[in-house]
């Protein structure tokens, strides 16, 4: 293994960036006049046991953080890429239990234990495109997820009057302090009875993109700012 490789895998190169970029996201957190809206919804349903929590990978900065971990606690994933790792860092040190999913093999195991978890109460956290994309397109784990578990889905979007849309294939939103900023907390609710597992896959996953798309509309609309990514 290259030099190169070994320190990208080592704990202390996720470790100090990843603590770095989790006390600058506290201090805008802390800088920001927030609008919060759903967030009574999402915690009474905590409340009855876990729930699926989704967002896109553009808005996925403050997810972790915006998490309500005193009222229940939430498993996350990430990638064994450099930038998965330092992910998986900034969400445990926000509360959250990261699982590290690999992008080649099977994640079988990691998915028994995540489901573990989460029939034990945990809920889970997790991005519909990450972590490559295409962006706003759910993959096929967030998709299969939402049918199998049988719990409430919720979608979470952040957006901020002072930040950037960075060159990323997702442009991503980074946060600025000292700005106006709206958490959106929006509950699933499909216009059917039709159980999840039992709805055709492709009507499904256009539906969840679109609530997904609508919840990240809604937190650029609370700031009056133009719908963005």
């Amino acid at each position: 293994m290259s030099l190169r490789k070994r320190i990208e895998k080592s704990a202390a190169f996720s470790a100090l960036p990843g603590t770095l970029i989790t006390r600058y996201l506290a201090l805008c957190d802390r800088t920001t006049r927030w609008q919060i809206e759903g967030l009574d919804v999402l915690q009474a349903a905590l409340a009855d046991g876990p729930v699926l929590l989704m967002m896109w990978h553009s808005r996925m900065m403050m997810g972790a953080r915006h998490w309500p971990d005193t009222h229940a606690p939430a498993s996350s994933l990430h990638h064994r890429s450099p930038m998965g790792r330092i992910s998986g860092v900034m969400q445990r040190q926000e509360g959250l239990t990261p699982f590290e999913m690999s992008r080649n093999k099977s994640n079988l195991v990691a998915s028994r234990q995540i489901l573990k978890r989460f029939h034990s109460g945990i809920s889970i956290v997790m991005t519909g495109d990450g972590p490559s994309g295409p962006a706003h397109h759910l993959q096929s784990a967030p998709l299969e997820w939402a049918c199998r578990l049988n719990a409430p889905i919720f979608a979470y979007a952040f957006s901020t009057t002072r930040g950037k849309h960075l060159s990323t294939w997702d442009r991503m939103l980074f946060p600025y302090p000292f700005g106006q900023g709206a958490q959106v907390f929006a509950r699933y609710d499909p216009d059917t009875r039709t159980p999840l597992r039992s709805m055709d896959r492709k009507t499904l996953g256009r539906a969840l993109e679109q609530f997904m798309d609508d919840a990240t509309s809604r937190a650029d609309a609370l700031l009056g700012l133009p719908a963005g990514v």
